[in-house]
């Protein structure tokens, strides 16, 4: 099965050996089935709130890979009540949401798991500086971060830890390569919408002059 640009980069990102990698809002689980292959000494938890979606995808796990069942579990629930296993190295990918929606459920999940290491691959749709803000109060800081381009839009990953010393820059730091023709373009976008929004609120925007700075 063939991934999208914006899962295959989530994929990639995926270095280390992990005992459980948590695949939530998984949709149709493109993504965790992927990993199903370039993980195969973790357990893929596939993770959504929508029940018809859950009984397929199990139903097509035990058809295609029920060998290896003891590798997967389904898990029809809130993200929010994510059941992480103590005392093991897990690892919860977001993507896919909206920024409000995942940092709604990155808190409740830190609050809920506040005592363990908590490592995430993040990659909201929209508001993706809103989300770097959030993410920094609550303590996370940067392992990486890339641009998607994808279907003409473009996305960030970020990979996080509650344990990363490099802090998160509001606006990107490792992630932007102003050579690439596509990180330009990413680039201009954002800065014309938050002019928009300097002139639709009338007032002068500190987000702007932030992302100007990376010109130069």
């Amino acid at each position: 099965m063939k991934l999208s640009s914006r899962l295959d980069t989530i994929k990639n990102k995926v270095t280390d050996h992990y005992d459980h990698i948590w695949d939530c809002c998984c949709d149709h689980g493109q993504l965790g089935v992927a990993l199903l292959s370039s993980q195969p000494k973790s357990v893929i938890h596939f993770v959504d709130v929508v029940d018809e979606l859950m009984v397929d995808l199990e139903s097509q796990l035990q058809k295609h890979a029920s060998a290896i069942q003891s590798q997967w579990q389904v898990h029809c629930m809130d993200v929010a009540n994510l059941p992480l296993v103590k005392g093991k190295k897990n690892l919860i990918i977001i993507a896919g949401v909206g920024g409000d929606l995942l940092i709604e459920l990155v808190r409740s999940i830190q609050t809920r798991n506040s005592d363990i290491e908590l490592e995430f691959i993040l990659c909201p749709v929209l508001h993706n500086y809103m989300v770097r803000c959030e993410l920094v109060e609550m303590g996370f800081g940067l392992i990486s971060e890339t641009v998607v381009k994808e279907n003409k839009r473009f996305y960030e990953v970020l990979h996080i830890s509650n344990q990363a010393a490099k802090p998160i820059a509001p606006v990107g730091s490792d992630m932007w390569n102003l050579s690439d023709s596509d990180h330009q373009e990413y680039l201009k976008k954002t800065i014309s919408h938050y002019q928009r929004m300097e002139v639709n609120l009338k007032c002068t925007s500190r987000v702007t002059e932030l992302y100007l700075g990376i010109l130069n």
